[in-house]
């Protein structure tokens, strides 16, 4: 599969929810990195994809949209452009995330995947005066990260669906 088709493969997968197929698509010591989550290795991320999916699914599938374009790889890098539209469970608020990715690839699976987002942006949205007043801190992006490595720990912990 090219690159180009491992990637259009995972954002269809990330489409429909479909977190074992995005899982698939990383590298057995991949690394993925975006303003919430630094993770190693295709159970970490596996997990991510699996929290994210399932609590799409439980609590704002309705709203759920993702478009990708700008599609571009070669043999070594990739990136596209995504946007996705969602609601955080948490908190119930919605998002519109848009997001610049890139990726560099070993044996035809993703080996990183960094996003690029807004994180004062992001966090406006989904945690409200909090994110508005505090969303620009180191202290609230640390915070947000720090919860968000808790509840992959948790997930993998509790998890029996995760290939390992």
């Amino acid at each position: 599969m090219s690159p180009q088709s491992l990637i259009k493969r995972f954002y269809a997968a990330f489409a429909t929810l479909d977190a074992h197929a995005m899982q698939a698509c990383y590298a057995a010591d991949a690394r993925f990195e975006d303003p919430v989550f630094e993770l190693q290795g295709h159970e970490q991320i596996g997990a991510m994809w699996h929290m994210l999916c399932h609590a799409v699914r439980a609590k704002g599938q309705a709203v759920w949209r993702i478009e990708v374009r700008d599609i571009e790889a070669d043999t070594d890098r990739g990136s596209a452009h995504w946007e996705a539209r969602y609601r955080i469970s948490a908190t119930g608020r919605r998002v519109h995330n848009v997001v610049e990715a890139d990726f560099t690839f070993t044996d035809g699976l993703i080996a990183t995947h960094r996003d690029h987002f807004d994180f004062w942006r992001w966090s406006r949205q989904a945690l409200g005066p909090t994110g508005l007043a505090m969303g620009w801190s180191p202290w609230l992006r640390n915070h947000v990260r720090g919860q968000a490595e808790a509840k992959v720990r948790n997930y993998l912990a509790h998890q029996t669906d995760i290939a390992r």
